[in-house]
């Protein structure tokens, strides 16, 4: 591939066909990012490697870095800087991020922390005013809101450990598609023009890219962004700490103080204190598998391995996919692993989190035997091993404007990467070409329940509880056969757990398991998919107790599955992603 840089379906190379269906279904009020429908998408082969993103831009690039003998670390670099650009209501450098790294060779998995983190000026009243919790519309636009972003140290820390090729010439095609424009898809258009984030228009210089003379982007627009491509080259040539420190750290610094009704609290020391971490993998034995995902401060690897470990013993395969008998115990087993979630989960740094405990076999079999015949209602927190009973559970709105991304490379290393700004287009606040997260929202902003301390509540230096779930499963030998993840707000964890599912209880290919119509329940009502077959499944489920809900329901899962015969990739029709592999 050479020459300018245009999505495959411009260049009239294969692409699933772009097929909108018509209209748009209306969202759930706490999860306003647009679908746009449903698009083809088929499985993608190929013999040694691939990449599976959610834009075709990010996925050009992401195998052009693998061609040039980059790895699976260099290619998601590339690949996450060039969806900041051409997907920048759902992720991008002001935002953060978990990922898995497989190191074939060695055998070793790493998990990156790069979640935000609170500013130190900050207290548990954060999100509350006059003795009461603000209203979340009224808390997400602005400076308060803005957690000290992660994604660039998160990379940086990877490609130190792993990269291949050098830092600044994984930034060249984002560089260029910021100076030659690129072409505005159908969902960023949408996003703009359905108004996904009511406080878009608040500062200027968001409202000038987004509504230039004051109308929204049109899709197939070619839009530019000159400032982003100053910021990339900065950080390109002089590493992540040009976004920590200096002038662009004081551009962040400026923008959170000044937003106008709702400034935050974030100082340059902030910032150029923050650190990525790498931490230790979740893991836990399913059938002949082992699940793997990513621990505190997200939720997400702890309870899909619970979603998983409760239905172990009740053998869903005997059961279709899209049975009622199916879908009434993967919401029964959500019920039980959402409770617990809400109780004991949040950063492990601030608070204790009954880690091995919640994925304990003993503690889930026993757990298990709460499934019945009818829907249980709501489910109380258990009390796993080592369990500190003093938290209080508490919810806290997570938005779905996130992304992921997974790819192999040559050498059979994998990387699975979950990355989000919050809500779409974030704070709303726009500095040097990039929008800035509104992450600290996913704080429970009650700081107390009962008179005790919630675990997810507001705390200097915390990073706030997520659902984000980059997941890898391995076989018997120990050897890496599928990466998997999902946007979606807190649904994340069920969009993940069912695909997983779908691989591994149902032998779907990749594909058909993330074209399974969701059905999904976070501890209340039972959440079918509007428009697919799920929606048939309401009259059987009602039957058995549930109170259904049919709605939109926007994942974007993109999956690997390493095969015998090489390697099997699978994107979500529900969004406009690629998977391409050689």
């Amino acid at each position: 591939m050479t020459g300018k840089i245009r999505p495959l379906f411009l260049l009239g190379l294969a692409l699933p066909a772009l097929l909108y269906m018509q209209g748009i279904s209306a969202r759930e009020a706490r999860y306003p990012e647009i679908g746009n429908g449903r698009i083809e998408q088929k499985l993608v082969k190929s013999g040694h490697y691939m990449v599976a993103a959610a834009n075709p831009y990010a996925t050009e690039t992401g195998m052009r870095i693998l061609e040039q003998g980059g790895n699976a670390v260099d290619a998601a670099i590339a690949v996450q800087m060039v969806l900041n650009l051409v997907e920048p209501e759902s992720s991008g450098i002001g935002g953060g991020a978990f990922a898995l790294y497989w190191d074939k060779a060695g055998k070793k998995l790493s998990t990156y922390d790069g979640r935000e983190k609170a500013p130190l000026a900050v207290d548990e009243n954060l999100f509350r005013r006059n003795g009461a919790d603000m209203d979340w519309w009224e808390a997400l636009a602005g400076g308060r809101s803005v957690g000290v972003p992660g994604v660039l140290a998160l990379l940086e820390k990877a490609h130190k450990a792993h990269g291949k090729l050098p830092w600044k010439d994984l930034f060249t095609d984002a560089i260029r598609l910021s100076e030659e424009g690129f072409e505005v898809s159908p969902k960023l258009a949408a996003s703009i023009a359905n108004n996904s984030n009511p406080a878009l228009g608040r500062y200027d210089p968001a409202w000038k890219y987004f509504f230039p003379g004051g109308e929204p982007l049109k899709a197939g627009a070619i839009l530019r962004n000159p400032e982003l491509a100053d910021t990339f080259r900065r950080i390109s040539l002089l590493g992540a700490s040009a976004f920590y420190k200096g002038q662009i750290a004081l551009d962040i610094v400026v923008a959170v103080q000044s937003a106008a009704d709702n400034p935050g609290t974030l100082t340059p020391s902030d910032l150029a204190d923050y650190q990525a971490v790498e931490r230790p993998p979740v893991c836990a034995p399913y059938k002949e598998y082992r699940l793997c995902g990513m621990g505190p401060p997200t939720s997400g690897g702890l309870t899909v391995i619970q979603i998983l470990k409760l239905l172990e013993n009740h053998d869903l395969s005997r059961y279709q996919p899209l049975s009622a008998e199916a879908a009434h115990l993967f919401t029964q087993a959500s019920r039980l692993a959402y409770a617990d979630r809400a109780r004991y989960m949040g950063d492990a740094d601030f608070v204790t989190v009954p880690v091995a405990g919640l994925i304990n076999g003993d503690y889930l079999r026993e757990r298990a035997r709460l499934i019945g015949a009818r829907d249980m209602g709501t489910a109380e927190a258990g009390v796993p091993p080592a369990a500190d009973r003093n938290w209080q559970s508490a919810d806290s709105p997570e938005q779905n404007s996130t992304t992921h991304f997974s790819i192999v490379d040559a050498e059979g290393n994998g990387f699975s990467m979950t990355s989000s700004i919050e809500m779409g287009f974030g704070s709303t606040l726009m500095v040097r070409g990039f929008l800035l997260n509104n992450q600290l929202t996913d704080f429970s902003f009650s700081p107390e329940e009962n008179g005790e301390k919630v675990a997810n509540r507001v705390q200097p230096g915390k990073r706030p509880r997520s659902s984000m779930s980059p997941f890898m499963v391995f076989n018997p030998q120990g050897d890496l056969v599928m990466l998997i993840g999902s946007p979606g707000g807190s649904r994340i964890i069920e969009y993940v757990a069912q695909t997983l599912l779908g691989v591994l209880d149902w032998k779907l290919d990749i594909q058909q398991a993330i074209d399974l119509p969701h059905y999904v329940n976070r501890n209340g009502g039972t959440d079918l998919e509007e428009n697919t077959a799920a929606v048939e499944l309401k009259p059987a489920l009602e039957a058995l107790g549930h109170t259904v809900k049919v709605q939109d329901l926007n994942s974007g899962l993109h999956g690997i599955v390493i095969t015998p015969d090489g390697l099997e990739g699978g994107a979500d029709p529900r969004r406009m992603g690629m998977v391409l592999g050689k």
